[in-house]
């Protein structure tokens, strides 16, 4: 029976849950519960804190979970990744007192207030920078103001935050992250079962099925257009000058090919979702 490390709270649980639910596995019903059996995949989930998950999987205890890169980057867990899952993604970045001219090599001997000293200490150590390293559970931007610290690292989006706290951001991008798969490297048949069930997941959801008719003279340009994973299908209609094409095109992208395609001169395009794929 495969284990499976899912995240019970913060950003990662709900998508990592309804994830899991379409790619046809049978997840928790009441959010109390820490650990799901479910027979039919021949799986069994556990419900922990996403901080702890590398460390779980790492230590060969369960075969696989769903963390954050950062996460398992700063656990300094033995677990691996071994796949991007595409949501929950963040960037870690320096970040100083506005005004003041710190530089990266500026830390040398600094103090750093941050949430991922594993992490950060990585990075620094890379650069062959040695700093202290304050370790807090949340609300790092005050850290400077405080006194705590000369610096922060900490997860930045429109850098918002660290602005009110009188910030700003300097020095290369430390990290950027995603919700990740990650293994602890012990031989499970299921875990190839899941990981194709995902892939599968990430393709519905960004891609889409588009049909259409074209004249045979315009099916080079039309293809070129719909070129699909492999190759599009096409299929004869009754009229011998014309042919259905079937082709997956990135979601992303639907309706600027179905602009280019009416202009080459394909007619009844029909875009259709994808629920599963198996690529």
């Amino acid at each position: 029976m495969l284990k499976i490390a899912v995240p019970n709270k913060g950003s990662l649980s709900e998508t990592a849950a309804q994830m899991l639910a379409e790619a046809g596995y049978q997840g928790r019903r009441d959010p109390r519960e820490l650990v799901v059996l479910d027979p039919r995949n021949d799986v069994e989930f556990f419900y922990l804190r996403p901080r702890d998950i590398a460390t779980y999987v790492g230590s060969g205890a369960l075969d696989v979970g769903i963390t954050g890169r950062d996460l398992l980057l700063d656990s300094e867990s033995t677990a691996t990744e071994t796949a991007s899952l595409d949501f929950g993604g963040s960037t870690f970045r320096f970040a100083r007192p506005e005004g003041t001219s710190i530089e990266l090599a500026d830390l040398q001997g600094a103090r750093v207030a941050t949430s991922y000293p594993g992490l950060v200490g990585t990075f620094l150590a890379g650069h062959g920078i040695t700093a202290t390293l304050i370790r807090l559970d949340g609300a790092v931007e005050s850290a400077v103001r405080l006194g705590v610290a000369d610096a922060v690292a900490d997860v930045v989006s429109t850098g918002s935050t660290l602005r009110k706290a009188g910030l700003e951001i300097f020095g290369p991008v430390i990290l950027e992250s995603t919700a990740v798969l990650i293994s602890s490297g012990t031989a499970n048949p299921g875990e190839e079962t899941l990981m194709r069930r995902l892939q599968g997941v990430l393709v519905a959801r960004q891609y889409v099925l588009m049909d259409y008719d074209v004249p045979i003279a315009q099916l080079d340009d039309a293809c070129a257009l719909t070129p699909g994973i492999e190759s599009p299908t096409i299929s004869p209609l009754h009229d011998p000058e014309w042919v259905a094409v079937r082709s997956m095109v990135p979601r992303r992208d639907t309706n600027q090919v179905m602009d280019a395609l009416y202009a080459v001169g394909a007619r009844a395009i029909l875009v259709s979702s994808i629920h599963a794929a198996r690529i």
